[in-house]
């Protein structure tokens, strides 16, 4: 029976749009994941939580977003556990629920140069797979830069669209994926919404809908 591969893909999403949705399809489909639980962050420890709308919506709108995707589900796990979301214990609550499955933990560049202040990194780096992604205005190789000695030799950026298979998994914990990436961002995305300026090609419009009925993001 085939192992079964899981992708976490984590974040604020304040709200979710069409970027998320788009990197998540790639990787998916580079790395024949089974699953992309899209977990949406409690409180985040690297973020100013002033504009961050409830925990409550943002889930809310993961759910409506992901609707249409067959490989996509949403995950509540760091809502539902009402504190600061850190990627070691969301990863052992995964662990407990997955026991059987390969782990790959999905995220921008931008935050895998943070890494290091994460709590237990090591532990994390240890437990899981990381593809980290292209995003606009970072580049890929800088990655590199993050790690030195055994975690720089586990590194493997990927020429695309290769297709990460199980003899790669053997040698690399660590890949670096370029993509196609959408050059949206949830803060403009905000501001928009704030000026009474249409997002209809920047969020699924189910979620545009969701945003107009509870009046979030309105100044």
């Amino acid at each position: 029976m085939k192992e079964e591969r899981i992708g976490l893909f984590g974040g604020t999403f304040n709200p979710i749009h069409s970027g998320h949705l788009r990197a998540a399809e790639i990787v998916q489909k580079r790395l024949l994941l089974d699953k992309i639980l899209f977990i949406p962050s409690y409180i985040p420890p690297h973020k100013d939580s002033v504009e961050i709308t409830s925990p409550a919506h943002r889930l809310k709108m993961v759910e409506l977003a992901l609707r249409s995707y067959p490989h996509f589900a949403p995950s509540s796990i760091e809502v539902d556990a009402k504190e600061k979301s850190y990627s070691i214990i969301t990863l052992g609550k995964i662990k407990k629920l997955y026991p059987k499955a390969k782990t790959f933990f999905v995220l921008g560049v931008d935050a895998f140069l943070e890494i290091d202040t994460w709590k237990n990194h090591e532990n994390v780096l240890e437990q899981c797979f990381f593809v980290v992604i292209s995003r606009p205005g970072f580049q890929l190789i800088d990655a590199e830069t993050a790690f030195s000695g055994m975690h720089r030799e586990k590194m493997l950026e990927l020429p695309e669209p290769e297709i990460i298979n199980d003899d790669a998994l053997l040698k690399f914990r660590i890949f670096l994926m370029p993509i196609d990436a959408l050059n949206i961002a949830s803060t403009d995305i905000r501001k928009k919404l704030r000026r009474g300026e249409s997002v209809k090609t920047m969020v699924p419009d189910v979620v545009v809908s969701y945003i107009k009925e509870n009046n979030l993001y309105q100044s």
